[in-house]
């Protein structure tokens, strides 16, 4: 049986790769330092067409390329325009089942792909088409573990580092444990509307997406409908609600627009028929900062000052892609 990389977003895909990948027994790539003096790099970020956020990454010395960071993807992506700018060519085959679609498409073999002070080599990536992304790859969990992810809504800026290094603990008002399934984090401890539902922290996903058994548990009717595309191009439509509470530990939001939709990504993780939310970019800008550290499996958010962010999301979520 082939490797499998499973990834949950607006970008979501689940790649099966053939026999002929890394086996099971052989050790993972391991991540060495570039510069061991300098262990933390800043990183203002770039707004793309998804206001997702971009970093600067350099493969085989070339480059800088622009990637986003997606904690709700298993692997590690890059565009056919960026290996076609490096002489590289496809060396397998793989099925990507995304949000909407599932196709097979080519993967490419890299080495020295280095970002944020790390470097990593074996990483076996799917290749996608840049206009379907908005970047030239995305960085997925197999180049994310052991690090943290601190997204500065506050400051603008993002940081990618151990957590040492970005401050520990200090400041989080809420700091919520998840528990791993397919090296993706998922926090169990959340409530919306009351319903116990599992939540993924997702960077690639700019709305937050829950499945059809979440909203047949919460009884409610569908306002409009949303519209998204997923990384194969095709569009992917969804009965937009929103929900009065969200609750995670002892964090609650209130007024939580939601698109809804079933998903061969969220059946992948096994919630076909259990309620889960893709909890996207739009809601987490409600805080000042969060943080995703693999490293402890833990989220850590540090809440704003006042209620002004959330009627700020609200309006531009509800103004956003919406189809009455």
């Amino acid at each position: 049986m082939g490797s499998r990389f499973l990834a949950i977003s607006i970008a979501a895909l689940l790649v099966s790769l053939p026999a002929t990948a890394q086996s099971p027994d052989e050790a993972p790539p391991q991540d060495t330092p570039v510069d061991a003096e300098e262990d933390l790099v800043e990183i203002a970020f770039d707004k793309d067409r998804y206001e997702r956020m971009t970093v600067p990454v350099t493969i085989a010395g070339q480059g800088p390329y622009r990637f986003f960071i997606d904690t709700g993807a298993q692997a590690t992506v890059v565009t056919r325009s960026v290996i076609e700018s490096m002489s590289l060519a496809p060396s397998g085959r793989a099925t990507l089942v995304a949000m909407g679609s599932s196709k097979t498409v080519d993967t490419v073999e890299i080495d020295g792909l280095e970002f944020a002070d790390r470097s990593f080599s074996g990483l076996t990536a799917p290749l996608l088409e840049k206009e379907h992304i908005g970047a030239d790859g995305i960085l997925g969990l197999d180049s994310l573990q052991d690090l943290r992810v601190l997204i500065d809504f506050a400051a603008d800026s993002m940081s990618v580092a151990d957590a040492r290094e970005l401050g520990g603990n200090t400041g989080y008002e809420i700091v919520v444990r998840a528990r791993a399934k397919l090296g993706q984090m998922i926090i169990t401890d959340a409530r919306l509307n009351g319903v116990r539902t599992a939540v993924i922290i997702d960077t690639g996903a700019q709305n937050s997406m829950g499945n059809l058994a979440l909203l047949k548990k919460l009884r409610k009717r569908a306002e409009k409908e949303m519209e998204s595309t997923d990384v194969h191009g095709i569009k992917v439509k969804s009965n937009l609600a929103v929900a009065e509470r969200l609750v995670i530990g002892e964090m609650e939001l209130q007024d939580v627009p939601i698109g809804f939709a079933d998903s061969p990504a969220m059946e992948a993780l096994g919630f076909a028929d259990k309620p889960a939310l893709i909890l996207g970019m739009g809601n987490l800008r409600l805080f000042e900062r969060v943080a995703i550290d693999f490293a402890t499996r833990r989220v850590l958010f540090d809440l704003p000052g006042g209620t002004y962010r959330r009627d700020l999301l609200r309006d531009q979520f509800m103004a956003s892609r919406v189809k009455s």
